[in-house]
């Protein structure tokens, strides 16, 4: 089931005191399903559009972009079963950051600037997210097994 979670903010490290501190923030727990990655990231491009990034504008489509990378790794890669993966979304004065957190701690994603071959299905996920990003890295969750990654992008 899709629920709210909590919005009290950890320092997660990497994080700005921006983020810390955000103007605006969404945070909730999805399903980890394909259906539930997907409505991650409709979510999060309704809220982004709701704090003035438009459907559509550079923002709003990058943002959502990196959402589905994550969210499509997360239940791909990240999965245990009877376990919800989740989102935060904060939008600072000068970023907005994107966190997606699952309980699969031995799986980490490690990008390499070696594409796939051209007929493979996936693993092109995070060199999108690279590409996209302003900057992004993968932390250990903080009290409790599992991974958060987490990408932003600096506004103009």
């Amino acid at each position: 089931m899709n629920s709210p979670i909590s919005t009290h903010r950890v320092h997660a490290p990497g994080a700005d005191a921006e983020t810390a501190h955000p103007l605006h923030e969404f945070a909730m727990a999805f399903t980890s399903s394909p259906r539930g990655a997907r409505l991650a990231r409709r979510l999060v491009s309704h809220r982004l559009d709701t704090w003035g990034h438009p459907y559509g504008g550079r923002v709003n489509d990058t943002l959502t972009l990196i959402t589905a990378e994550l969210a499509a790794n997360a239940v791909r890669h990240g999965h245990v079963a009877g376990r919800d993966f989740h989102v935060r979304l904060t939008h600072g004065t000068d970023t907005v950051r994107v966190e997606v957190t699952d309980t699969r701690t031995e799986r980490t994603p490690v990008l390499t600037d070696t594409e796939p071959p051209g007929d493979a299905e996936s693993g092109r996920g995070l060199l999108i997210v690279a590409g996209l990003a302003t900057r992004w890295a993968v932390t250990p969750r903080d009290g409790a097994p599992g991974k958060t990654v987490w990408a932003e992008l600096r506004l103009p």
